[in-house]
């Protein structure tokens, strides 16, 4: 059976968390991070090794608080996400503090990832039938040697993901009646509004989008090959950088869209019709910590993850 790799993206810090480090926030009842049920679920539906993406000068809290403990359960790996760490040739504005995205988070691993690999967020819940169908795919249906490049990505309900604390921004995703992507429009500030989700489009109109509507929240599954189109893509985005803009990035989504539209790329979209939760708003940390026991009470998981 070929083996897999989970890679978490972990180097970020929440903004709009109000400065703390929303990864290393405990919400179950042993003290588990959000990332620790990612993790379980992963290794249940047969991940082989874990590759953390992470910051330097993160990497003393995020050992103490997370790596032991995996450490004693899986295969585990560090890679980390630097800001001068940049194609040669290049260099960082010396203003700038943001990273460079997601889509060179994922380069930071190159050297660690030879094998299928799923990408996920640090900070999201995506229940157990996202991680069993996407390993399912990468272990038995993905052809690594295609072009364009095969994909799979975890197709979440948009309304099984909105925040009640505030407006959030998800890649809604526009699929043919075969299940293959044809298109992700980042959306900004979707509420709830009745039976659709309001908020804004790139160039700031109002939208309303169909709670029913697959959305993309970052679960994407890659071949190593593709790794070389990320390196190969990250020159052409920092040449159109404009002058002054600090703020840039350099976004898997974004990248996985062009791929289609090019004809480089092909998503097959594999829905889950679990609950996606998460913190974008401390506000919204008692409801994740609730949901936790109540998936612990069900039986879904044990009072505690990895002793």
């Amino acid at each position: 059976m070929r083996e897999t790799s989970l890679v978490i993206m972990a180097a970020g810090i929440g903004s709009r968390f109000g400065g703390g480090i929303k990864q290393l926030e405990a919400v179950g009842p042993g003290g588990e991070i959000i990332m620790d049920y990612s993790i379980y679920d992963a290794l249940a539906a047969g991940f082989d090794k874990i590759v953390f993406i992470i910051r330097r000068d993160l990497e003393q809290d995020f050992k103490e608080v997370i790596g032991k403990r995996i450490e004693k359960a899986a295969k585990v790996e560090y890679a980390y996400q630097e800001l001068d760490d940049l194609p040669k040739g290049y260099e960082k504005p010396a203003e700038r503090t943001k990273p460079w995205g997601t889509g060179q988070a994922i380069l930071s691993a190159k050297n660690l990832i030879h094998e299928p690999f799923l990408v996920i967020n640090a900070d999201d819940y995506y229940g157990k039938e996202g991680f069993v169908k996407l390993h399912e795919y990468l272990v038995n249906e993905m052809d690594l040697t295609a072009r364009p490049y095969d994909i799979c990505m975890g197709g979440f309900i948009l309304g099984n993901t909105l925040s009640e604390n505030g407006g959030v921004t998800r890649g809604v995703c526009w699929v043919d009646e075969s299940g293959i992507l044809k298109n992700v429009t980042e959306t900004y500030e979707l509420k709830k509004e009745g039976d659709m989700a309001k908020g804004r489009d790139d160039a700031g109109n109002e939208v309303a989008i169909p709670l029913t509507q697959n959305v993309s929240m970052n679960m994407w599954g890659l071949s190593p090959a593709f790794l070389e189109e990320l390196e190969r893509g990250f020159p052409e985005f920092l040449d159109s950088v404009k002058e002054g803009d600090l703020k840039a990035e350099y976004l898997l989504p974004r990248i996985i869209d062009q791929q289609v539209h090019s004809q480089k790329a092909q998503v097959k979209v594999l829905e889950t019709k679990d609950k996606w939760f998460g913190v974008t708003y401390r506000e919204d940390k008692p409801a994740v910590a609730s949901a936790i026991r109540k998936l612990v009470a069900d039986g879904l998981y044990p009072e505690k993850l990895f002793p």
